[in-house]
């Protein structure tokens, strides 16, 4: 027993905490400096990773020195020079009520477990929907682990109010579809699949030169599906799509969909916060006559992941998804928000509410109005950095924090470009001093920044620039 108090002890988690929180704002002190010492990425290769921390994790050690390790080995988003996936450097307090969710251990699957983060939920997501527009006495939702889930929930709940039979019970008796962009996430094409319609049940639209969805398609796509016999029950519009951070045009989506009774899903993980914006909001323009939204807290709100809200016009939708009975924990009551499990796929989860509301209640809207606003002048600044300069190229004027940028001296070909840009993101990840990724971008490679760290200046832009003119 005696180790079993040891781990439980009050005291020992005072000294932890203390010296684990020190250690934080230290590193958080010296990210946000003029000369970070640790590098963004401390690059290994998987199989270097895991038999480093096989040799680390053989040797006993203090928890201290553990927690340090793991600090120094992982990328670091709080510094300037994190310009790469879509993952916004936490702001310390959000991830304060993470450690506090952590240790209360509150699974939420029904309300008796998690009765103050499923009120906070509900509050977060009533306030969610008004800021997209919604009626906020109507619409409704929850909170779930990621877009890619928060896009099939919806995606359900559309196959629930159109496929014109209990799909829960009696399975498909159709074929059904839905129509998304060509430059979509991945996550939307893997939903349709997941639900077993196929290969024929993602009608992929064309884009066009901005990698907009092409609406002017939709009627003769709706048309053709209809003569193959398979039925389109729903369009997803991208706010944005992850490639190039294009956002569909929402509006002409919306008059579609309400011409032909279709289902509206906005894929808004990314690119929904800018509805936190009066300076950014017009670009969302139509999302308030979507059937559903998906937007992801951990991507442009200053929230650790995973907190995703996935928002419903009409609340009464949100409990069509699943409607086996679990008569040990719901009882009969049919339309219970306070028993989240009954509506949505996880049952278990994280008290993730209390991280993004946290923010809420210490600083209000207007700290998520500042930082969107930040992020996206910085994609304006760098944007405008690469066309000033004649050896880079853009890919398209970004709409927000994503810029898609190459660098291509004169005299190369096209696969030569290609793989000179592949050689810069090799080395930009093994120098571990800045972290940017990649893309393909019409068969080509394109290098891509997101720049989630509001923090990042023009400074250390222009030494990324320098830096991949060296290579």
């Amino acid at each position: 027993m005696d180790i079993l108090h040891s781990a439980y002890n009050p005291e020992h988690f005072r000294e932890q905490g203390h010296a684990l929180i020190n250690l934080l704002a230290d590193y958080l002190t010296d990210a946000q400096s003029s000369r970070p010492s640790l590098p963004v990425i401390p690059w290994r290769a998987p199989d270097e990773q895991y038999e480093h921390w096989k040799n680390f994790l053989a040797v006993p050690g203090s928890t201290e020195d553990f927690f340090h390790k793991i600090l120094k080995d992982s990328i670091h988003l709080h510094q300037p020079r994190f310009m790469g996936h879509q993952v916004c450097p936490p702001a310390p307090l959000s991830a304060l009520a993470g450690l506090l969710g952590g240790l209360l251990n509150n699974g939420m699957a029904v309300y008796e477990m998690g009765g103050p983060a499923t009120a906070i939920e509900r509050l977060l997501i009533e306030k969610t929907a008004q800021v997209l527009g919604f009626d906020a006495r109507q619409a409704g939702g929850f909170l779930t682990s990621g877009g890619t889930l928060a896009n099939l929930t919806a995606l359900l709940a559309a196959r629930s109010r159109y496929a014109g039979a209990h799909v829960w019970k009696d399975g498909h008796q159709k074929p059904l579809a839905l129509m998304v962009s060509a430059e979509a996430h991945y996550c939307v094409d893997r939903a349709a699949r997941i639900m077993g319609w196929g290969d024929a049940g993602i009608i992929k639209v064309p884009v066009n030169e901005r990698f907009q969805m092409r609406t002017d398609l939709l009627e003769m796509l709706y048309r053709q599906a209809l003569e193959q016999g398979v039925e389109v029950i729903a369009v997803v519009g991208s706010a944005c799509s992850t490639s190039t951070g294009s956002f569909d045009d929402l509006a002409a989506i919306g008059r579609f969909c309400h011409s032909r009774n279709l289902w509206f899903h906005v894929d808004g993980a990314h690119g929904a916060a800018l509805a936190f914006s009066r300076q950014h909001r017009a670009v969302l323009a139509g999302i308030e006559t979507a059937d559903s939204v998906a937007l992801d807290y951990h991507k442009m709100l200053m929230t650790p992941a995973l907190t995703t809200a996935v928002v419903f016009r009409q609340d009464a939708d949100s409990y069509g998804t699943f409607s086996q009975q679990a008569q040990y924990l719901f009882g009969e009551t049919e339309r219970e928000w306070y028993n989240v499990a009954k509506r949505s796929f996880e049952c278990t989860k994280l008290m993730m509410s209390i991280k993004a509301y946290s923010l809420l209640y210490t600083y209000g809207e207007t700290l998520f109005e500042n930082y969107v606003d930040q992020v996206m002048e910085n994609g304006r600044i760098f944007a405008a950095m690469i066309e000033a300069q004649p050896q880079w190229e853009l890919a398209v004027q970004p709409q927000c924090n994503i810029v898609c940028f190459r660098h291509a001296p004169p005299g190369l070909s096209a696969e030569a470009t290609d793989e000179h840009n592949l050689r810069i993101r090799r080395r930009i990840l093994e120098d571990g001093r800045f972290y940017i990724v990649q893309t393909a971008i019409n068969g080509h490679t394109w290098l891509r920044v997101t720049l989630t760290n509001p923090f990042t200046s023009a400074v250390e832009m222009e030494d990324l620039l320098g830096f991949c003119e060296k290579i």
